[in-house]
């Protein structure tokens, strides 16, 4: 199935994105997503209806996040109006739209969504990518980009309790870790998931472990 149509949509829409998710970051996760997918199931191949369905949502499931999109609404309408012209089915189209809608950080604080099989590699490869070393600079990006400090040792890290608290709350960006990130390695629904953010969770609690030694010399 040919994506050019859609890859094109999100570097449009994305295309001023300055905050860690930008067409790029959609890009590894369409890409880290169906090799996950493709690793735990090894007689899969990568050119089928499945691989695309997950890499389309993948590619774009950014471009209607509350958090860089002003109108999510209107973008929804136009993918609603592309998918079926890039050869989609309803029934794909429902699968795809239903991730996009329901895979967010965010949207499971309070309840947990299950996803259809293609969403669960594309939630895993999209927290993936707030861990590890491609981790590490978004979070740094999106909290300069917020005006969120790096570090301040009077503001504790809080329990993420509701979609407003942790929209609103004040924090820092080592206290992101905390908070958030060192906690993605245990909401993996894959293997492979599971696999890739072991390894680079602990990368990344080495890093946060030699800031903190860095900042109290």
């Amino acid at each position: 199935m040919d994506l050019r149509k859609i890859i094109n949509f999100v570097k449009e829409q994305l295309k001023d994105e300055k905050t860690g998710h930008d067409f790029y970051h959609g890009q590894r996760v369409a890409h880290l997503a169906s090799q996950l997918y493709l690793q735990d199931n090894p007689d899969a191949h990568s050119d089928s209806r499945l691989v695309a369905i997950i890499q389309t949502a993948g590619y774009l499931h950014d471009t209607i996040d509350e958090k860089i999109c002003a109108a999510p609404e209107s973008v929804l309408t136009q993918i609603k109006t592309l998918l079926p012209q890039v050869g989609f089915t309803d029934l794909e189209i429902k699968d795809i739209l239903f991730t996009m809608q329901h895979m967010s950080f965010s949207k499971n604080i309070e309840h947990h969504y299950q996803l259809p099989l293609s969403g669960a590699y594309v939630q895993d490869a999209d927290r993936i990518e707030s861990l590890g070393a491609i981790g590490i600079a978004r979070a740094f990006t999106y909290g300069g980009a917020h005006g969120n400090l790096i570090y301040d040792p009077q503001i504790k890290p809080q329990k993420l309790f509701s979609h407003d608290q942790y929209r609103q709350h004040q924090e820092t960006t080592i206290n992101h870790f905390y908070e958030k990130l060192f906690q993605l390695e245990k909401t993996m629904n894959t293997e492979g998931g599971r696999r890739e953010a072991h390894q680079r969770t602990e990368f990344m609690r080495n890093f946060v472990k030699e800031f903190m030694a860095e900042w109290n010399i």
